[in-house]
């Protein structure tokens, strides 16, 4: 029997790969990296990748009496001097070249057994250029309605609410049974009617992302209603003392494609928080303009320290069509 390190070091980085997303499933940190509607994509993976292993296994040891003709890929053994020889049967010697593909494979490995698993703060959403992407969201939100209220004579309660729906049904609608951010055609507009009527705003996680795009794009609509949310606290340079935003990150798919949602905000107290210091605040909309561009603005007139929830994250909701 021969021993081939370069078949046994693929067997183990398959194994590797595979044992890494189950740990991140065991301890909930995988909701750290990606939506949960793809929790069933996940696992498949790390199923996947444990079957190659076991494939990959046998050829860690050969009979040396078959080494000549598995080196070449010939039964007889023989290999003729025009054969093509391209291909790497795991024994050839370990260059340069080998290394770098083998440390390239194995940096998110190593990344994902010694370093903690991270949420993203207000470091990422610096240099995501956070009021900027607020800012442009309102601004994208307000000229699509201005678009849509000269298209359409419709009302404008209705309109809004196909426009919306419109909006997330153009999403990703790969949902997974139980995903808790999936709502039926019914459920949804409940949601809306209760962002119409309801004398407080409450921003719970399932709607947060929705409410949001609908008040950014109607902020004299919604002027004046009282508020309720949590997030963590962002601020820019440029602020006033009494001023930070009441933060969250969006994510679609993953964390890489992640953005920041927020609301600016101001209370004599403001100066005072922290960076990252995660909050609750209620509150009344107002109108204020960044940059030109129209956004709302809270004036806080309650607010409290809270814990970091357990699923910092907010995530698109799904439609489901009945």
């Amino acid at each position: 029997m021969k021993f081939h390190a370069q078949q046994a070091a693929r067997s183990l980085i398959l194994l590797g790969f595979s044992v890494l997303i189950y740990m991140m499933h065991y301890t909930g940190e995988i909701l750290l990296f990606i939506n949960p509607k793809y929790l069933l994509l996940s696992q498949a993976a790390a199923f996947i990748f444990l079957i190659l292993f076991f494939i990959q296994i046998t050829r860690v040891w050969t009979l040396k009496s078959a080494d000549a003709s598995e080196s070449c890929g010939h039964e007889d053994g023989c290999c003729s001097q025009d054969h093509d020889h391209n291909h790497d049967h795991g024994d050839t010697p370990f260059s340069v070249k080998k290394l770098v593909s083998y440390s390239i494979i194995l940096l998110p490995l190593l990344t994902g057994f010694l370093l903690p698993a991270k949420v993203l703060d207000s470091s990422i959403a610096d240099k995501k250029g956070a009021m900027l992407s607020i800012a442009g969201s309102s601004k994208k939100e307000n000229n699509k309605e201005s678009v849509n209220g000269n298209l359409s004579g419709q009302d404008t309660n209705n309109n809004d609410l196909q426009t919306d729906q419109d909006s997330i049904s153009t999403e990703d609608t790969a949902t997974v049974t139980g995903y808790e951010n999936e709502k039926s055609e019914a459920e949804y507009e409940k949601l809306m009617k209760q962002l119409q009527e309801s004398p407080l705003i409450d921003f719970n996680e399932s709607i947060f992302s929705t409410y949001y795009e609908e008040i950014s794009s109607n902020i004299d609509k919604f002027q004046g209603r009282k508020v309720s949310l949590n997030g963590f606290v962002y601020k820019e340079e440029g602020f006033s003392e009494n001023q930070l935003v009441v933060s969250r990150f969006l994510v679609t798919h993953c964390v890489a494609d992640a953005s920041i949602i927020g609301f600016l905000s101001e209370f004599p107290d403001a100066g005072k928080i922290q960076k990252d210091t995660w909050i609750r605040v209620e509150g009344v909309i107002e109108n204020s303009t960044y940059m030109d561009s129209p956004i709302p603005l809270i004036k806080v007139t309650k607010w409290e320290e809270i814990k970091e929830p357990e699923s910092p994250y907010l995530y698109p909701i799904s439609i489901r069509r009945n």
